[in-house]
């Protein structure tokens, strides 16, 4: 296991000024799990590859435990890396293609044993050791693909590179807590890339958020889904996303009439785009006499997810969110409700950043 840090770690593939991973400073700390999300394109298995070594930085270092380790080679590193495909080898039995890199290694057999039945019990694996890998299902396989990087004690860390994408939905929630099993128990490094915020979430203790090759926000699933730091996150965070209703400034006040919120809020630049931003979770609807701030809007749409509802309330002023409640509430087409939010579960954007603020100071 290791202590993974880049230092100042950029890359462009055409040499030029256009940077697939813009500069950053980044710490993956020894023993835990990451996420690393974010749309195509953003950055991730960019970075993901620099810290694997199948590609070098263009600028920057990388340090492993303090030691640099731009240059040295992937075998070097001592990392394991699961790919969105699987990458079994099909002539070869499940034991076998577990024992596969101990065997490169030159590891006696009796260690090779066992490891590999170590492993072949945590993963569920044990029952299927001579089964030939060409017969595995796909879930099965990324299982072994998975479980040739555990047999290594050495392993400094596992990076997951989409892997779920090939799997049966219904098996993606048990990899995920094998995953996290493996995490606990052996304690390694993991950095898990995914698309899929669902995945983020559910897995890692710190989720990383890219956009455009930068680092758009890092921190706990509960930070980025309460506290989103710009609107980028509040939008990509969420399902449905987070509300963002337009303000105004009418001198030192914030003023949004739709929720009869004003706030002073000194010191804006001129110009800038002031907006409210808040979950649609945090959204009461009928009684709301307790709420800090409130209004009056029209159920537009009801979509019915089940368990849940999700409604869709247009304002006086024709601006546009939505609430989230449990499915017991009815909610009709054209009903006119009242709204209302608590003060802490809003949070304040200029120009697309999050405003550092007391919800519980002076409002007027």
């Amino acid at each position: 296991m290791a202590r993974i840090e880049l230092v100042n770690v950029a890359h462009s593939y055409d040499g030029g000024t256009e940077y697939a991973l813009k500069p950053l400073d980044m710490v993956w700390e020894d023993g835990r799990t990451y996420a690393l999300l974010g749309p195509s394109g953003c950055g991730k298995t960019t970075m993901l590859n620099i810290i694997s070594g199948l590609l070098k930085p263009s600028e920057g270092r990388l340090l492993f435990d303090g030691v640099d380790v731009t240059d040295s080679t992937t075998a070097g590193r001592n990392i394991a890396q699961v790919f969105q495909f699987p990458v079994v080898y099909s002539t070869m039995t499940v034991a076998q293609n577990l024992a596969f890199p101990l065997v490169c290694r030159g590891y006696p057999d009796h260690e090779i044993r066992r490891r590999v039945d170590n492993v072949a019990e945590l993963l569920g694996l044990a029952d299927k050791m001579q089964m030939p890998a060409r017969r595995l299902t796909a879930d099965l396989k990324q299982l072994v693909s998975m479980g040739r990087g555990l047999v290594r004690e050495d392993v400094s860390a596992i990076l997951l590179d989409e892997p779920l994408t090939v799997i049966d939905p219904q098996m993606k929630f048990e990899l995920r807590r094998k995953l996290k099993q493996i995490n606990r128990e052996f304690g390694i490094t993991m950095v898990f890339v995914t698309h899929d915020q669902n995945e983020a979430m559910t897995f890692a203790e710190e989720v990383v958020v890219m956009k455009d090759g930068e680092i758009m926000q890092r921190g706990s699933p509960q930070d980025l889904f309460e506290r989103p730091d710009n609107t980028f996150v509040g939008y990509f965070i969420g399902s449905p996303p987070m509300n963002f209703l337009d303000a105004r400034m009418e001198g030192n006040v914030l003023v949004c009439e739709g929720l009869n919120f004003r706030e002073h809020l000194p010191g804006m630049p001129d110009g800038a785009r002031m907006q409210l931003g808040f979950r649609p979770e945090f959204v009461k609807l009928g009684d709301v006499a307790d709420s800090a701030w409130r209004g009056r809007a029209r159920v537009e749409h009801v979509d019915n997810l089940g368990i849940e509802i999700v409604v869709t309330l247009s304002l006086a002023d024709g601006q546009i969110l939505r609430a989230k409640r449990q499915a017991r509430m009815k909610a009709a087409e054209g009903e006119m409700l009242d709204i209302g939010l608590e003060a802490g579960n809003l949070q304040i954007y200029c120009n697309g950043g999050r405003l550092e603020r007391d919800p519980g100071r002076d409002r007027n």
